[in-house]
């Protein structure tokens, strides 16, 4: 791809409601423009970063064993009002009525709607267990969005849900999202550390969130610093083995956020190996045992012959966020440093003599033989015009190293 046909709508001046780093350089590298408080645009540079990470968070996904579906982002009010959550989720929720007097919402999540898929299609406990994933855009209508894609209002979400017979099974499921989720992250390119969570407007019994560590990070952490030194699981990890000890290697540390964190609790690390630092939450995952299948009657029968209601987890990620905290983890005073795993572009070249044929013609095979699958390459072409005076040498460092 040469730049001058890139569709790049550079920013030469930061726009003074981007207060953070990671709003400044998506908006002055062309990523993103704003639709509307809180919505955003994403523009082909943009939209391949964020393309890049869908496709290592849906990789981890179906390693985990995780099946892709794809439900509607507009939903029946009907649904929450079963779970009991439409009146108490709040104004965050956008609602509507249709032509026919009907309430609907956009979907802030999607516990209900895959509640009622399950329980619709599957009615035996040998058809357990399941888990089922989707890369959805969702709404919530946040009252102060800001900070760009960290926390708009409309977002891209990697969520999913489990399905199992009993408790014990369930947190298998659990432990399964668990694992997955330090492998997506660490293939991002950053480092998530699992810290215990409040289960909030969600519910349910447990829950960790994944906190991305960044300099600018939204809010305070304290963990212990052998976090910095524990193993990613690994590419040959057995997903339907026993992964306790993964989960335990790394909850049995302690880690908090600035929330959670009691100074004077037990297993807090002292002296120097407590670490104070900052962070962005880009993952969260639940279980909450029958809170949905209980009212929503998502049972199946068991041996006996009993109807027994199943036990539920949900798990997500914000993948449109995690381009910002990548960004918030790793950037410079010159720009972005992708992670390679998500740089639109792995080879950058600038012709400087592209008048001359003898340097032209090596320069487009070079290119070419960069751009095959997995690769991508662009190219700036500035005819015999000195580095210092080129302008374009000012993209370079937008668009990241």
């Amino acid at each position: 791809m040469r730049l001058s046909k890139l569709f790049l709508p550079v920013m030469k001046e930061t726009p003074a409601d981007a207060q953070i780093v990671s709003h400044r350089l998506m908006l002055r590298s062309g990523m993103v423009r704003q639709s509307a408080a809180g919505i955003y645009n994403w523009l082909p540079l943009g939209l391949k970063v964020l393309r890049n990470v869908e496709r290592i968070v849906r990789e981890e996904q179906d390693r985990a064993g995780a099946q892709e579906i794809l439900m509607p982002t507009v939903q029946q009010a009907e649904l929450w009002k079963q779970s009991g959550r439409y009146d108490a989720y709040g104004p965050e929720m956008l609602r509507m009525v249709d032509r026919h007097e009907r309430e609907m919402l956009f979907g802030p999540t999607h516990e209900e709607q895959v509640t009622d898929i399950f329980r619709n299609c599957v009615k035996s406990y040998k058809d357990l267990p399941k888990n089922l994933y989707q890369i959805q855009w969702k709404f919530r209508d946040e009252i102060r969005p800001r900070f760009g894609v960290m926390r708009g209002r409309e977002f891209l979400m990697k969520d999913n849900y489990s399905f199992d017979l009993d408790e014990e099974a369930a947190r298998r499921s659990y432990n399964r999202m668990f694992v997955a989720y330090l492998r997506t992250f660490a293939r991002l390119g950053v480092r998530a550390i699992p810290m215990r969570a409040d289960t909030g407007p969600i519910g349910g019994e447990l829950s960790h969130e994944f906190i991305v560590l960044a300099p600018t990070g939204e809010s305070a952490v304290f963990y212990d610093h052998d976090f910095n030194s524990l193993d990613i699981p690994a590419d040959d990890t057995d997903y339907d083995g026993d992964l306790q000890p993964i989960v335990d290697n790394w909850t049995s540390r302690y880690a908090a956020t600035e929330e959670m964190h009691e100074p004077t609790a037990n297993g807090v690390p002292e002296g120097h190996k407590l670490i104070t630092g900052r962070g962005i939450e880009v993952g969260h995952i639940f279980y909450f045992g029958t809170k949905y299948s209980e009212p929503m009657n998502a049972i199946v029968q068991g041996a006996d012959g009993e109807k027994i209601p199943v036990h539920m987890g949900s798990y997500g990620i914000g993948v449109s966020r995690l381009v910002g905290a990548i960004i918030e983890a790793s950037h410079d005073d010159n720009g972005i440093i992708w992670p390679e795993n998500v740089a639109p572009w792995h080879v950058g070249l600038i012709n400087l003599r592209s008048m001359m044929p003898t340097v032209r013609r090596p320069v487009m095979i070079f290119m070419k033989s960069w751009a095959g699958p997995g690769w991508m390459c662009f190219m700036m072409i500035h005819p015999n015009v000195p580095v210092p005076n080129l302008p374009k040498w000012i993209w370079w460092g937008c668009l990241g190293s």
